[in-house]
Order: C-alpha cells, then structure tokens, then sequence
C-alpha cells in the first residue's frame, strides 16, 4: 500500500495510523513506517512529563517541514498521582484528551501518525489511542521491531529453540507471581524496569534463573549496555531496559541426535536409565490456608527440588531458589505422574501435590498406577497426608462423620453414572453418612439433582445435608438443610457435600452431629 498524500481537503475523515519506529536505531525503521512519517499531515507522539520522546527521536530523520507535531506529555509516570480517582483514572482522563486532538484533525481530514516505539500494539501507549478511534476512522498498524528482538540481538544468544517457551513479564508483576512464571519458563524477557529492577533480580534468585539472566539498556542505540543481572547496581536502571532470559535448548539438552535427514532420533529416555537417586513424596496440601499444612508436609515442600500438580495447587507451593514448579491442567493425572517419575528417575527430589489429602480422590493413586511400569520399579515413593475437604466442612459443621461414613465422588469422568447412582442407594440403605466430591460442575451440571432423586428413594426427606463451600478460605460459607429442602443449582466445584445418616442430628444453635449408636440398619422404605 502506498503512503496517503498530504494536502487534505477536509471533505472526508482523515486516516490514523499507529506506526512502530522500532526499539531505538533508526536504521531499523521500516520502509513503510518512513513513508508514512514523510507523507503525514500529523505526527504524534508520547513522552514523560520531560517532554523528551524517544519515539521522535528515532523518527527525526523522516520529519517533514510544515509537519505539525502533537506532543501528547504524560500528567504522570511514576510518580504519585493527585487525581482525585488516583492514577488509574487520571491516565484514563489523559488518553480521553489525547484522543479528542487527534479527533480533531481527523475529522478535517488529516492523516495522523502515532509513533509507537518498538510495535504500537506491543505494551504501547498507542493501544490507548486505537482503542477509542479505530473504530471511528478505520486506523491501520505498521508493525515495528520489538524491545524483545533488540535485546536479544544485543546478548548475541539465542532466546527458544524448538519447544521452548517463551514469556514476556511486566517488572512491574509482584515479586512471588514473577518468580513463580520465570521458574515455569524456559525463556523470558521482562520489561518495565526501572524503580522495578530490584524486585525482578529477587524473583530471578527465587526462582533459580539468575545465572541465565542479561541486563539490555537501550537496545540497539550506539551507547547500549549488557551485563549479567547480577553485575547491575539498580539506582541506574532506566525504566526501558530489559532483562533476558535464554533459554536451553530441550531436544539438544536430552540424548537426542540429528540425523541426515534433519530429524531428531532419540537415544535411551531416563525413563529406561534407571537412577534410583531420586524420589517421590505425594503430598496433601489441605482444603486451602496455611495453617492446614501439615509440620511435614511443609518440611518436604521446603526440600523438594521439583513440584508436580494441577495448576492451582502447584501455585500454593512458594518458589524459592532451586525448586522448578511444573503446572499442568486437571485432567492429565497420569501423564502429570509419569513426568513426576521421570524426574525422580533423573535424580530429582520430587513432590506431586494434591489439594486436601492425596490419598482422597488425589494424585496418590494416580502415580501408584504409573509407577506400575517396571521402568519405575526401584523408586522411593512415599505419601505424606493431609487434612481432606470431608475433615475440614465436617469440622466447621460440628460432628456429622462421628459414626461410620462412606466418600464418594459424583464425578462419572473415571467410572459410569450406573455404578455412581448404585453406589450412593447401598450407602443410603447401609445408613451411612455420605461425604460427596465433585458434586456438579459445568459439564455435569445434572448429576447433583439425580443424586439426590437417587437418595430420596432410600432417605427420608428431613435428612440433613451439610453444604461447605470454600472452606478455611476468604469465602467461606456453610449451608444446613435438608436432602427435601437444599437446591442443587446453589451447588458448584468449590462445594462438598455432606448427606446425614439416621443418627444426624441438629443442635439448636445450628451444629450438626452424628450419633455414635445405631441400634439397626434401615431399609430401602
């Protein structure tokens, strides 16, 4: 597409452009983005409350005379703001402002430019801009070459290789979420740094990536510096430097080797090299505070050199220096195990970590069911308990499991609905109280309501029912009915769900309890 004359007329709507110059060499503008800049009735630009902008700056060359330029000042950086909303919505009130001006030339007709240093839709102020007017005048993006591309070529290393992942961070993160994500990546680039700078070199030590970790300030500029992080004194970090992290590269890092065809033949796996070195403690994280970990299971998590589990759990273990955390979705039990193995193979000191106890519908049996392969035969697993969601509802609750009681999950993912439906009637006749696991979700949202139709055939309507949600959280409730009276619409994942025996009862102030003596076993009528 050719650059739009200049000369407008006013009789239609002007063109916006959100245009990237790059990271900071001119030479490194793109052809297009010079031509729009030559052929522009207007050009904008932000800067700090200085008033010095670098986007300008590497656009001078291609400036027009004549050109008019529209300098759009931060009220505020990172300083405090006076705005009666605070900061946020004094930056809301600026870009409102800013994008009335360009409004106004628009609207007679202008073409405007907006300089976007690096890409205008990379962490750019120009976002702001195109937000609030491309829908209006139909605004176009000239891509630009990133901070992340310059930095990289500053280091002169690699950054991912083959199915390395790579993460761009926010400095401005808090220094336990950064460190938590550096230790999940392979490779990273973190940007926004300045008064930031400290936070993110604790978060690299934390997460054990410091040694792989470069300081870039001003990227592809003559006066550009790199250093290793640990070299950089932070009083003189500027706020649009970067920090690398280079990844390594997982196909060449293993035992495998190119051949003439270019692809990759794999040596022997860990998995058939048997190291007994490592082992494996699956281990109960309790429904939710703190306090609920076990004195054992905290010492474990405080030595353990990897972590394995589902997303949220792994996320209630603390990074710190020398532990890798390995998150994974909430349906891959076994490959998650596997992988938990053949790190403990490789010599790891290895946790697989469960919410509640991970003997109850946890990670214990999962990795006992992997560990079956002979490959893993010589490994030291072990399984440290902890408190179970059945414990912590039935605790807030008073006593409902003071006599026998039976758990069971409503969940038909690993088990058909029949033998679910026929196991909670041999409960209900057995007089069992009855402690529900994944009681409805999304995908099941039916099965809460058939369970209890399945119940009310056995159990008499005034039977009580116990729903805990979020227990030993934030938010916390717990909800005493009956099997007749409680909705299983209320009900979610968060919930567990506890149906009373005969011998249930409900003291006045709202405590339920279970009755230790049962003279006989009631029947189905």
């Amino acid at each position: 597409m050719s650059a739009p004359s200049r000369g407008a007329t006013g009789e239609r709507p002007g063109q916006l452009f959100g245009v990237g110059v790059g990271p900071g060499d001119p030479d490194l503008l793109t052809v297009r983005a010079a031509r729009l800049i030559e052929a522009a009735d207007v050009v904008a630009y932000f800067s700090g409350p200085s008033g010095n902008s670098i986007a300008r700056s590497i656009a001078e060359p291609w400036l027009s005379p004549g050109v008019r330029e529209e300098l759009l000042r931060y009220p505020v950086t990172t300083g405090e703001s006076r705005h009666a909303g605070g900061y946020y919505a004094e930056i809301d009130a600026f870009y409102d402002d800013c994008a009335e001006r360009l409004r106004a030339h628009l609207r007679a007709g202008r073409t405007v430019v907006v300089l976007a240093e690096g890409d205008p839709l990379f962490y750019g102020s120009y976002m702001y801009l195109h937000d609030r007017l491309a829908a209006e005048f139909g605004a176009q993006i000239v891509p630009g070459v990133t901070s992340v591309s310059g930095s990289t070529a500053a280091i002169g290393s690699g950054l991912c290789r083959h199915e390395d992942v790579l993460t761009v961070l926010p400095g401005t993160l808090p220094v336990p979420e950064l460190a938590w994500r550096l230790a999940q990546t392979e490779a990273a680039v973190v940007l926004k740094l300045g008064r930031t700078f400290a936070g993110v070199r604790e978060a690299l030590r934390q997460a054990g990536r410091l040694a792989d970790a470069w300081y870039v300030e001003r990227a592809t500029f003559d006066e550009q510096r790199v250093l290793p992080v640990t070299e950089v004194d932070p009083a003189t970090v500027p706020y649009f430097a970067t920090v690398v992290v280079t990844g390594g590269d997982r196909r060449a890092d293993s035992a495998g080797r190119h051949d003439g065809a270019g692809t990759v033949t794999e040596e022997p796996t860990e998995r058939t090299s048997r190291n007994p070195g490592g082992r494996v403690r699956i281990i109960g994280l309790g429904p939710g505070p703190a306090e609920w970990l076990t004195l054992e299971a905290r010492a474990a998590l405080a030595e353990v050199t990897d972590v394995f589990g589902y997303a949220p759990y792994v996320d209630r273990v603390p990074q710190r220096p020398g532990l890798t955390r390995h998150p994974s979705g909430n349906t891959v039990e076994i490959d998650r195990a596997r992988a938990a193995l053949d790190a403990a193979l490789a010599g790891k000191d290895v946790a697989v970590v469960s919410g509640g106890d991970a003997g109850v519908f946890g990670m214990a049996s999962a990795v006992f069911e992997a560990a079956a392969e002979a490959a893993y035969s010589d490994l030291d697993i072990q399984v440290l308990p902890g408190v179970s969601a059945a414990q912590a509802v039935a605790a807030r609750a008073g006593a409902p499991l003071g006599a026998d009681f039976a758990v069971l999950s409503l969940s038909d993912r690993l088990k058909p609905w029949p033998v679910v439906a026929e196991r909670l009637r041999k409960a209900a006749e057995a007089d069992l109280v009855i402690a529900l696991y994944n009681p409805r979700s999304r995908s099941r949202p039916g099965q809460l309501a058939d369970a209890r139709a399945v119940l009310l055939e056995v159990l008499p309507p005034k039977t009580v029912v116990v729903i805990g949600r979020d227990v030993g959280r934030a938010e916390e409730s717990l909800t005493v009915t009956t099997l007749a009276g409680f909705a299983p619409e209320s009900v979610d994942m968060k919930c567990l769900v506890l149906i009373g025996a005969r011998g249930t009862r409900v003291t006045g102030t709202g405590r339920v309890w279970t009755a230790r003596f049962v003279e006989e076993v009631r029947g189905r009528g």
